[in-house]
């Protein structure tokens, strides 16, 4: 089970560079033989920043595969929370040894972005340091949006097979378009690395090792490029700082051991697990309670985990519930958390976890959401003016995209007027919003009409961040929508 820590609302592995490599080697072995793509990112002060205002980049990181730490504020912050990091993995340092070792075990790379001719020349150079090494293959797609871009790329990629694939669009560009599309790849090992083809090619000059080892690195490259880098480094510090000054303020209760004190054992009701906490988890006592968690998804991939008499969760164990929700999403169940104390609910909220996780009020709630359809995807219904309505999944992403556009097209055999409802919809992906126009367009050609209704705010902000309120009209709820 991975190890994870939690600064403002994104996991950090707690790996040092052996194990992340080894970590990537096993995604290769289970790549090849199932077809499953891993997302992996390497998580800078500017990541988290901009994951602050994109509810999609936030929800993409929690959702990672992988996630190391790549700046040394990260560092410095798991320090300062009293979890500390094994060690700092950056990509610029990792993708030439994953290089190396690819070149002695036969694994092939593809360097996807950077600008025209930059990851040829990183090719080339990783080549000749690494005899034997297979590029599979190399791109440099012209600079478009994610929804904007040809789907041309994404079938070169799959053509090519390679087992690592390399995509240096920047963030969040380059997370989204992996997302987006790891459904699909079928490559192993997905790896956004930012400026590191540039590194390589010797485009930009990385920061000499001593800076890098006191966390000057981004001082070098401000000196390189001051004009536009400036303003961006003053937003990270400031929004970095400040966030982060409210998590440790609330996180900092002293970090003397504490015993986990289960109510009960771990129980089963109608095939779910559930896990009573008592008093604290934190970095003295979370692989204690990791263990009897995974006791209990080798039992159910169902689990709830009651914090009716939890009283404090820190950075390590609030990583924990992230690890366990994933691996139960993975094995295609669901996880949830019971009972949460007002405390404890004030840290979710400030670390933006109060929508990732799927919270109840109590364990009979549980009970009825684990019959209900974890891909509520509803079908449409008629009213009286002629509007199809269709509610619209808890997380409309990768997986639950098609199966609403499928449903969505055969609804058009009964009207063309159709009405989305995001009422319960606390995660809007590029996926989905790539098939709100394509289904926009269908409903144009037949006459129809697309409208979208009931957004919550970080699915509204997610549709403001790519200006798609400008392409489909947007309304408080339902009846608004059908009203107008």
């Amino acid at each position: 089970m991975r190890k994870l820590l939690i600064l403002l609302g994104v996991p950090i592995d707690d790996l040092n560079m052996t194990e992340a490599l080894d970590r990537l080697e096993e995604f290769i072995t289970i790549g090849r033989k199932t077809g499953k793509s891993h997302q992996v990112a390497t998580i800078n002060a500017d990541f988290v920043v901009n994951s602050l205002h994109d509810p999609e980049l936030c929800r993409i990181l929690q959702e990672a595969d992988m996630a190391t730490a790549d700046g040394m504020p990260l560092v410095w912050g798991a320090r300062l929370l009293g979890v500390p990091l094994s060690g700092r993995v950056t990509g610029a340092d990792m993708v030439p040894i994953l290089a190396e070792r690819a070149a002695q075990k036969g694994y092939s790379m593809y360097l996807l972005g950077a600008r025209p001719g930059v990851a040829a020349q990183a090719a080339d150079i990783l080549r000749t340091r690494y005899p034997g090494l297979q590029i599979a293959g190399v791109s440099s797609p012209p600079n478009r949006s994610v929804l904007e871009m040809d789907r041309s790329v994404l079938e070169e990629v799959q053509a090519a097979r390679p087992d690592i694939l390399l995509v240096a669009f920047g963030n969040p560009k380059q997370e989204k378009w992996i997302r987006m599309h790891l459904h699909e790849l079928q490559v192993p090992v997905c790896i956004g690395v930012g400026g590191t083809l540039d590194l390589i090619a010797g485009v930009t000059r990385r920061a000499p090792m001593w800076m890098q080892h006191i966390g000057m690195e981004w001082l070098y490259r401000l000196m390189q490029e001051p004009r536009r880098l400036w303003k961006r480094y003053v937003h990270d510090m400031v929004y970095f700082g400040y966030f982060f000054i409210h998590q440790l303020w609330q996180m900092r209760k002293g970090h003397h051991p504490s015993p986990l004190v289960p109510i009960s054992d771990t129980i089963m009701i109608e095939k779910t697990a559930i896990i009573h906490v008592q008093g604290r988890i934190d970095i003295h006592n979370r692989e204690a309670f990791m263990k009897r968690a995974e006791e209990a998804l080798q039992q159910s991939p169902f689990l709830a985990i009651n914090l009716a008499a939890a009283d404090f969760l820190d950075s390590s164990a609030l990583g924990a519930l992230v690890a366990l929700a994933n691996r139960a999403r993975e094995e295609g169940g669901r996880f949830w958390l019971v009972a949460v104390p007002r405390p404890i609910a004030q840290v979710l909220e400030i670390t933006r976890l109060d929508k990732f996780f799927e919270i109840h009020a109590d364990l009979e709630s549980i009970l009825v959401a684990r019959h209900n359809d974890p891909l509520p995807v509803t079908e449409p219904d008629a009213d009286s003016t002629g509007w199809l309505i269709m509610k619209m999944p808890r997380v409309l992403d990768g997986t639950t995209t098609p199966i609403m556009l499928e449903k969505c097209v055969q609804s058009l055999e009964h009207s063309p007027h159709l009405i989305l409802d995001f009422s319960e919809t606390v995660f809007l992906s590029s996926a989905g919003m790539a098939a709100m126009i394509k289904l926009d367009r269908e409903l144009r050609e037949r006459g129809g009409a697309l409208r979208i209704a009931g957004c919550s705010h970080d699915v509204l902000r997610t549709i403001q961040l790519v200006k798609l309120d400008t392409l489909l009209p947007l309304f408080r709820d339902v009846s608004t929508a059908m009203a107008a």
